[in-house]
């Protein structure tokens, strides 16, 4: 007996659901690639960096600019057993592959490139296996005579960088991508970023956050996809979700209200599980459905603020970088959906079929990330 075409439609569309699942569930404990945070002091005759990073990559030598996730490179297994090295084991190891890792290192005075001294690397003990272990490394400079500002970075491979020159007055912070370098830091004071190159430097974090960092976020938007097709439904569940991260963003980022991560990725985690689940059982548009995505959205901008504190908002650029943070944030949300009416909804969105084999299929594998992510997020 021939099975019909829709059948057959729905057949495929579970199975790369079913598929979708066991790729997200690697994803879920996967080593994600994150940016380091150096902290930088410009004397008159020395710059000092202390860089928190990830020691591990940079000694396995693994090209960051081309990943998100260590467990995607080629020298992933010998990063995982660098991973499992005591500190003091790391430590060795990191001050024999130094005179390789400085090169990626970079410091100028008037275009002259100046050499990096190692210091000390200090190494987070007990690293948890399945989340990238932190590492403290302090390098100095030694600066030539006079006064001209120095500028600082390193090279793409390294990954992305957050330099912040710290001042008796004032503060300079910048994200660096692509082996930027940063704005001329003078011997005294501080940098000076400009307002729309701060801006846009707050947008593309955001962005990124979500795509392609921010998976949680991505399955949770995607839950919001699936519940409907309908512009009204989406439009007013979105909203909702922006109004409320966007409240709890700038009250996290404020100190105003502070969550432990322990408390609010678990609940992220659920938060995913739950709108996918209502999707299977067919909720409606309304007051509550929409108070639930509110709520949801409230917990969802505290995971966005821990962000904004793993790489610092430069308090003389505060409404700046979190109006252009926030923008990021919603510039991603909206990619993802636009991506998923494009593949999923504008082929397949008509057909009488497509709540059985392609919404209920995929809110089910969502679902099942979420539970594990719930999981995984309690007990770790």
């Amino acid at each position: 007996m021939r099975l019909s075409a829709a059948v057959l439609v729905m057949l495929r569309v579970t199975l790369v659901a079913l598929v979708s699942t066991v790729a997200l569930y690697r994803a879920a404990v996967a080593h994600e690639v994150r940016p380091s945070v150096a902290d930088v002091t410009v004397g008159p005759t020395q710059l000092e960096a202390r860089i928190q990073l990830t020691a591990e990559s940079l000694i396995a030598g693994i090209d960051l600019s081309q990943i998100t996730d260590t467990n995607d490179a080629p020298e992933a297994g010998f990063y995982d057993s660098l991973r499992a090295l005591r500190p003091d084991e790391l430590v060795a190891r990191f001050e024999a592959a130094w005179p390789g890792i400085s090169e990626g290192l970079i410091a100028e005075v008037a275009g002259a490139p100046l050499d990096w001294q190692f210091e000390a690397l200090q190494v987070s003990p007990e690293p948890d296996l399945e989340l990238p272990r932190d590492s403290l490394l302090i390098a100095t400079v030694a600066l030539p005579a006079g006064d001209a500002p120095v500028t600082v970075g390193w090279v793409a491979a390294y990954g992305p960088l957050v330099v912040r020159q710290i001042a008796e007055e004032g503060g300079y912070s910048d994200y660096l991508t692509g082996g930027a370098l940063s704005a001329p830091l003078p011997r005294t004071g501080a940098a000076e970023l400009g307002l729309w190159d701060a801006f846009f430097g707050y947008v593309a974090i955001g962005f990124e956050h979500i795509v392609p960092k921010g998976l949680d976020h991505i399955l949770f938007v995607l839950g919001l996809f699936f519940f409907s097709l309908a512009l009204r439904p989406l439009l007013v569940q979105v909203t909702a979700f922006t109004v409320a991260h966007t409240v709890t963003l700038a009250l996290a980022v404020l100190g105003i209200v502070n969550l432990s991560p322990a408390i609010v990725e678990p609940l992220i985690a659920a938060s995913i599980v739950f709108v996918a689940v209502e999707n299977i059982f067919g909720g409606q548009i309304g007051w509550r459905r929409t108070a639930i995505v509110f709520g949801f959205g409230l917990l969802h901008g505290l995971g966005f603020a821990s962000v904004l504190g793993e790489i610092g908002l430069d308090p003389t650029r505060f409404v700046t970088g979190l109006i252009g943070f926030n923008i990021g944030v919603e510039l991603g949300q909206i990619a993802v959906i636009l991506v998923a009416f494009l593949l999923v909804g504008l082929p397949f969105g008509r057909k009488p079929w497509y709540r059985k084999a392609i919404a209920i299929p995929f809110s089910a594998a969502i679902a099942a990330t979420g539970a594990y992510w719930a999981f995984e997020r309690v007990v770790s």
